[in-house]
């Protein structure tokens, strides 16, 4: 044994001696094995005996756990409780993944939290110090702890994203992404650039077996959103190390990042071989390619900087009386969207989810300016630390004209359903405000106070004149329980003795989008606005886009507007943090489509409109709506999440916002061009030892323009 020891260490030290004739580990002696500090930990502890194959341990429950191969086989750390394989773990009993933990278990003050963090319980500061447990108590408990997290996961309502991968769901299926630049409010959607294919950058190397981190160049072969596929610089058309990651990620730089930090370069192990001057190599390709703008990261992080903060108070939609407004808190702030919880939720459950763009929220005292209803509080004083929401900060709206031709009470038009957002239905002006604000009601749904009227802007791109569904072949929905079918607009206004907004008061602009027929992203389900999915642009008309949710039937689909702020990049929800909603599961599918067949009845000749249903992921329980106060007509909800409570999501640490945070423009503000890499900068950053550590070895798209807009189209 003691021969065999010392020809490795023999042959070990031959190694790094040749590895540094090469000038590879320069600067780098700090990242080697600190054997002798760590040989005095090794003969503190205490001489377990090997454990037998196939070692039983039992639960309470009567489930057995088996620790596999006794000697050789899984280990698990006594301070940190990571599994991984025996052999890699460190001393000579292997109690510890590693050496920081191996000396961290030496103080007694630690000992006693040990095994209560490996049972999945948090120590109190009186714990006594425990004894030292044999590594069978550890593993037992270890199991015990995992055994619960599986319960726990099983019992959640959300989808499970165990399995999901939007790389792997792209490259299978050749999905194509909507780019970054289609999300002006999205994380670098302003100022995304010229980053596309062939841009080099430099990440880790994970194909290398040194024992610190490295890193190499590689080039974008696929971008899907945020996220890219990356081949490593000299694989050629090899993919078989081809790998996705989020572009925005705190590990992606652009070339040059290393030399400026001093940071080493290794090619990839699988390649060595190829060349023996990788130098003269990396000076030769990169010669005239471009990379990410050297202030990329900057960019990230500055445009991930939102305004509001938690306990701002804002004016939000009542989500059981889409009539009028409520106020609201500000719980949390994820990726720009909003926590908010109505003032009068002592348990802070009666929540509501939305983006900071949206045209659901306003600052305090605007529902009085302008005439809309208004729940007023219970409580009559600000609670300590609730502050208003600067006005500022909400998107603004168009100034428009009222002094003409305006709106009138009783006008007809088209809509799109809040409460069914797969429909554009026929609708009544029930009420002007102020502003250009108009309450809208659903013609043949609406109850009989009007408590589901809905604000529209005089400009939202939600609100179509008469005759638009037609001239754009989209089914429109008829009033409930009308039934001369099919329904024609003409015969319409003429029994109610009704007229039609005039068309030149609508929004008619159209900008270039860029959003193509079976682009994916990530959308919003607005039916349930704490869930982001996967989801698929299915249609486009002009500035209107049909969301289909994957997995899903097509009558969950929704109508929404090309800049709505509920539309985001792939890779999105990686980036902030959010929890993605994957495609339903096949056995879902299925369930729902025989359900739905069973529901389909003969046709009748009276219409009795689209019965309103809700998507549910796998394990989601229905909502009843039958609680919520409203008379007459059918109870609607703007959201059917009122007896739920949000998943759990990662939040992310509170950012400094500049003073005035004004809404994203349509325009692009900033626009970096890619940096272009020169031969000059590369003899200088590759050449010069001392600042670049070098390692080697080890359509349906019918139109974006407004010239058109009531052009008929085609399907």
């Amino acid at each position: 044994m003691e021969n065999t020891k010392d020809l490795t260490e023999h042959s070990t030290h031959s190694e790094r001696k040749r590895r540094d004739s090469f000038g590879m580990f320069d600067g780098y002696d700090s990242c080697s094995e600190d054997t002798s500090s760590s040989s005095s930990s090794d003969e503190s502890e205490e001489e377990v005996a090997p454990l037998p194959s196939s070692l039983p341990i039992i639960k309470n429950n009567g489930q057995v756990y088996t620790y596999p191969d006794g000697k050789s086989g899984m280990a698990t750390c006594e301070m940190c409780g990571m599994v991984g394989v025996r052999d890699a773990f460190y001393s000579k009993t292997k109690r510890f993944c590693s050496v920081s933990c191996s000396r961290s278990y030496s103080s007694n003050s630690k000992k006693a939290s040990i095994l209560a963090r490996l049972q999945g319980k948090p120590p109190t500061k009186k714990a006594k110090v425990l004894q030292k447990q044999p590594l069978v108590a550890k593993l037992a408990a270890y199991a015990q702890y995992q055994a619960t997290l599986q319960s726990q996961a099983k019992t959640k309502s959300a989808v499970s994203l165990e399995g999901f991968s939007w790389g792997n769901y792209i490259n299978s299926n050749s999905f194509i992404a909507a780019p970054v630049t289609c999300f002006k409010h999205a994380p670098m959607g302003t100022c995304w650039g010229d980053i596309s294919e062939n841009v080099r950058v430099e990440v880790p190397n994970t194909d290398c077996s040194l024992p610190t981190k490295v890193f190499w160049i590689a080039g974008i072969v696929k971008l899907a959103g945020y996220n890219a596929l990356l081949r490593y610089e000299g694989f050629e058309s090899d993919s078989s190390l081809d790998f996705w990651c989020n572009i925005c990620g705190s590990d992606i730089h652009p070339v040059g990042w290393c030399a400026a930090s001093g940071k080493p370069l290794v090619p990839p192990r699988t390649i060595q071989h190829k060349y023996t001057n990788w130098k003269a190599f990396l000076v030769k390709r990169l010669t005239g390619a471009k990379t990410l703008p050297p202030d990329f990261s900057q960019k990230v992080s500055e445009s991930m900087q939102y305004p509001f903060k938690p306990s701002m108070r804002v004016e939000v939609v009542d989500k059981t009386h889409l009539c009028r407004t409520r106020v609201a808190i500000v719980e949390s702030v994820i990726g720009g969207r909003l926590r908010l919880v109505y003032e009068e939720s002592e348990d802070k459950t009666d929540d509501f989810w939305c983006h900071m763009y949206s045209p659901l929220i306003h600052h305090i005292g605007w529902s009085r300016s302008i005439g809309h209803r208004f729940k007023r509080s219970d409580i009559t004083k600000k609670q300590d630390g609730h502050f208003d929401t600067p006005p500022h900060l909400f998107a603004k709206v168009k100034e428009v004209d009222q002094s003409g031709e305006w709106y009138k009470e009783g006008m007809k038009l088209e809509a799109i359903d809040p409460l069914n957002l797969s429909a554009i239905c026929v609708a009544t002006i029930r009420k002007v405000l102020a502003d250009g604000f108009l309450m809208i009601g659903i013609d043949g749904s609406e109850a009989a106070d009007g408590s589901d009227w809905f604000c529209y802007h005089a400009t939202s791109p939600s609100i179509f004149p008469v005759g638009f569904c037609e001239i754009n072949m989209i089914e429109l929905t008829p009033p409930r329980g009308y039934t001369k079918l099919p329904f024609k607009w003409f015969d319409y206004l003429r029994e109610t003795g009704s007229i039609a907004a005039p068309v030149k008061l609508f929004n008619k602009d159209v900008p270039n989008h860029g959003f193509r027929v079976g682009m994916k992203l990530e959308a919003v389900d607005l039916m349930e606005p704490r869930l982001v999915c996967v989801a698929t642009v299915t249609r486009i008309i002009h500035r209107l886009l049909r969301i289909h949710f994957d997995g899903w039937e097509e009558e969950y689909d929704q109508w929404v507007d090309c800049e709505s702020p509920d539309l985001y990049p792939v890779g999105w929800c990686q980036l902030t943090g959010y929890q993605l909603q994957p495609p339903a599961p096949q056995t879902s599918r299925e369930s729902q489509s025989g359900s739905s067949k069973q529901k389909k009845k003969a046709k009748s000749q009276q219409y009795k409109g689209h019965k309103k249903k809700r998507k549910m992921p796998v394990g989601k329980k229905p909502v009843s709506l039958s609680s919520l106060p409203m008379t007459g007509g059918v109870r609607r909800s703007l959201s059917g999440d009122e007896e739920l409570t949000p998943p759990p999501y990662r939040t992310l640490p509170a950012q400094t916002a500049p003073e005035a945070f004004p809404p994203p423009s349509t325009s692009r503000e900033f626009s970096p061009s890619l940096k272009t890499v020169t031969p000059l900068q590369l003899k200088e950053e590759l050449l010069d030892g001392e600042e670049y550590s070098f390692l080697q070895g080890a359509s349906d798209q019918e139109s974006n323009g407004s010239a058109s807009y009531y052009i008929k189209q085609e399907p």
